[in-house]
């Protein structure tokens, strides 16, 4: 039998290795770059199943929750996700509310000027109907005097709004855009029967269909990267080096293969201000 001596020396032992192991975990990112220290404060709006989406206990789910805890480990940080709607993301971090937009925010030029942006994943739009797709839609001119819904203040509204406008340039009608706090409410619309179409990104329609909900009836449409983004430089720069040590050791790929999603073609690079 053990003396009390001895099992207090192994105890000390075995705290001092667990005590020695978070210290090697040092993360490169300094306090003073994080809102809280120690921790990688995401912002999500979980309504694009299946990237990312709250599951039946309430749980948050999905590809790119899985890529922020995957980031956050690497960086040492304790992942902590806020759920909130697309249209307060760019002012809460603006406004030093959380680390980083992980939400697969569309990366354009001018949202580029205002955060650094990591783009990581080839997304592209489509376009959904009930099922059946009784409106016999098969190109962009089929929406045509459709009232079509889409979330409110991103990529997504805008590029509605484009597709309207190509419409009239032709001399043909336009749409009814209805805008909604999210992608989930714009499908309720379309379920309910208040508008006959509802635009998201290519993933959610797919999974949409895939569960046997609406059919998604155009898709591929105006391809764009969507991107993780934060305010500062240091973070951004750590965030993709690990990106990029993920493409390296294969993680990274197999996260995305796992979804069905395409990742962009070479290595992770931040685009934003300078400094």
């Amino acid at each position: 039998m053990k003396t009390l001596s001895a099992l207090a020396t192994a105890a000390f032992l075995v705290l001092g290795a667990g005590h020695a192991h978070a210290q090697a975990c040092k993360s490169p990112v300094p306090d003073s770059a994080l809102v809280k220290k120690g921790t990688l404060v995401m912002s999500v709006n979980p309504t694009l199943p299946p990237m990312q989406f709250v599951d039946q206990t309430g749980a948050l789910k999905g590809m790119r929750v899985e890529l922020g805890e995957m980031v956050a480990k690497r960086l040492c940080l304790t992942p902590e996700y806020v759920r909130i709607e697309f249209s307060a993301m760019i002012p809460g971090l603006q406004g030093g509310r959380w680390d980083l937009i992980n939400t697969g925010i569309f990366y354009t030029d001018e949202r580029a000027r205002l955060m650094q942006m990591l783009p990581y994943e080839d997304q592209a739009i489509s376009i959904s109907t009930v099922k059946g797709n009784p409106l016999k839609i098969a190109k962009p001119e089929d929406l045509s005097g459709k009232s079509i819904g889409v979330e409110i203040g991103g990529f997504e509204e805008r590029k509605a709004r484009e597709l309207d406008k190509q419409l009239t340039d032709k001399g043909m009608k336009g749409m009814t855009i209805r805008t909604f706090e999210n992608f989930a409410m714009a499908y309720q619309s379309l379920r309910a029967g208040q508008v006959e179409v509802a635009l998201s990104i290519d993933s959610t329609a797919a999974e949409y269909q895939k569960r046997g909900e609406f059919d998604r009836v155009l898709h591929g449409l105006f391809p764009t990267p969507v991107a993780l983004a934060t305010k500062n430089r240091q973070l951004a720069d750590a965030v993709a080096k690990v990106l990029n040590d993920m493409k390296a050791d294969g993680s990274f790929q197999k996260l995305f293969d796992q979804y069905g999603v395409k990742a962009i073609d070479g290595a992770v690079a931040v685009k934003g201000p300078a400094g």
